[in-house]
């Protein structure tokens, strides 16, 4: 969605599709990894914790992340290894921030009635939440929001 090129990663209905780590250069300056999903693929406990390693080793090997995005369902409620991934990733002080998926699935409202209530469980945990998007890769909502906060982002990279 973010580079409008529909295959350029695969997806599947099922999830737990991606389970290796994948690179893409961005016009030719930055990379955007697409790592495995932690959670919810239906897949055996040693695969997830297998999934769970390959996460960890990148976000702890690499010298170079600017952000992590961690993408959630906007369709559903906060879910408890959601939570434990994001506390993870803050206790290891790595910056994330959180994109809420498939908007388009949900009326405005819906939308807005379920980040907020998100939030506020976050806000149970943490004084401040990251930065939030709402996005479709059906509609490309979020993408010109995401692509301007990562520019903003590597604007401010001190070399």
């Amino acid at each position: 969605m973010l580079c409008r090129q529909k295959n350029l990663a695969h997806t599947s209905s099922k999830p737990g599709k991606t389970q290796l780590v994948n690179h893409f250069m961005i016009n030719e300056k930055w990379y955007l990894v697409d790592l495995p999903g932690y959670g919810y693929a239906k897949v055996s406990k040693t695969q997830r914790s297998e999934l769970g390693d390959i996460i960890r080793d990148f976000i702890n090997s690499s010298e170079d992340l600017v952000t992590l995005f961690v993408l959630l369902d906007s369709r559903h409620p906060l879910q408890k290894i959601d939570l434990q991934f994001m506390m993870e990733l803050a206790r290891a002080e790595v910056p994330f921030s959180i994109i809420y998926t498939k908007a388009d699935k949900l009326g405005v409202t819906a939308l807005a009635n379920q980040i907020e209530a998100n939030s506020k469980e976050m806000m149970n945990y943490w004084e401040e939440l990251p930065p939030v998007f709402a996005s479709s890769a059906e509609t490309g909502k979020g993408r010109d929001e995401i692509l301007d906060y990562i520019e903003t982002l590597f604007n401010n990279i001190k070399p």
